[in-house]
């Protein structure tokens, strides 16, 4: 899995055969709302145009995104609150990825069935974050479940995937 630079302060977590784990999250700040009468204008009294490297800001609403050589294997759209997603069985050797996006002040707790992995997120408000794990422990090839214990103040998407374990270094000595 290639490490998704798409946002500023990017996340993406990957539990390896060695033990490993390394972790990266996208987070950028929501676009804030302004109440106006009329539409804001320049000093030359002209509308602003967009600057051409402005990056869109992620939606909890638009499911985060595989790499194009990942396959989907589950979703679940905007939600509040508690929610899991199944998943049906993959090749031997394949990784599990799985993807959250969420925006809400708090703590999210995310739970992966039957390898037995957890791991929380920490989400913000005004803030969208998108945090990607990869899991590539033994009986990642089986069927289950992702379960997302959340508030519901806090709002998450999520999507499962499958695709080639990330390679890593072991760790440096010290």
């Amino acid at each position: 899995m290639a490490l998704r630079a798409a946002y500023p302060l990017g996340i993406a977590c990957a539990v390896l055969l060695a033990g490993s784990t390394a972790c990266t999250s996208d987070s950028a700040p929501a676009a804030s709302a302004q109440q106006t009468s009329k539409p804001a204008t320049s000093a030359a009294g002209q509308p602003p145009t967009a600057s051409p490297e402005a990056t869109p800001q992620p939606s909890v609403d638009v499911l985060p995104e595989l790499d194009a050589d990942e396959t989907s294997a589950g979703s679940k759209e905007a939600s509040r609150g508690n929610g899991t997603v199944d998943f049906g069985k993959g090749k031997k050797g394949e990784a599990l990825i799985v993807a959250v996006r969420c925006q809400g002040a708090g703590k999210i707790n995310v739970l992966v069935q039957p390898m037995d992995v957890t791991f929380p997120l920490q989400c913000e408000e005004g803030q969208v974050s998108t945090t990607y794990n990869q899991v590539a422990v033994g009986g990642t090839e089986a069927g289950g479940e992702v379960s997302v214990r959340a508030p519901r103040t806090i709002r998450w998407s999520l999507v499962v995937g499958r695709g080639e374990p990330a390679t890593s270094e072991p760790p440096a000595k010290q």
